[in-house]
């Protein structure tokens, strides 16, 4: 049996083809910094919603998702024209923020590594001040015999 179904294998070529497209043939300055994360095709291969990336402001990544979604016409009929289907799914565009999502758990990550390394800082500091107070304190008559 196959590990994926025939919706997972077209959603794959699709998201290779509209990268390809938005590369190379559309000219629209409001889709700038866009990568298609992945594409999702309904098991009826009539509907595709491609989840999309944008890199910049929230104003940027709206004038983007408008760029992509006034161009979802000549996307469809340029996927139609490089995939052979009999039904070209109906596309949609969806933006996507795993990208955003995984740089601020690596930010929180690495503050919570700074965080530790200064509590182990502190520990060890506790530790030699300890150390210096015992150090500082007398000797007993019977750790003096203990020691000799």
């Amino acid at each position: 049996m196959l590990d994926y179904k025939r919706s997972d294998r077209l959603g794959d070529l699709i998201q290779r083809e509209i990268s390809d497209i938005l590369q190379r043939r559309i000219r629209d300055p409001r889709i700038g910094f866009c990568t298609i994360m992945r594409v999702d095709v309904s098991d009826d291969l009539r509907y595709a919603k491609v989840r999309v990336s944008v890199m910049g402001s929230d104003s940027q990544k709206k004038s983007a998702l408008a760029g992509l979604k006034s161009a979802r016409g000549f996307i469809r009929r340029e996927v139609g024209h490089r995939i052979t289907l009999r039904h070209t799914p109906e596309i949609s565009f969806v933006l996507d923020s795993s990208i955003e999502d995984s740089m601020r758990i690596a930010q929180l990550l690495d503050e919570g590594e700074k965080e530790i390394q200064f509590i182990d800082e502190d520990e060890k500091a506790d530790q030699l001040i300890d150390e210096d107070e015992k150090a500082d304190q007398p000797i007993d008559e019977g750790e003096k015999e203990d020691m000799i």
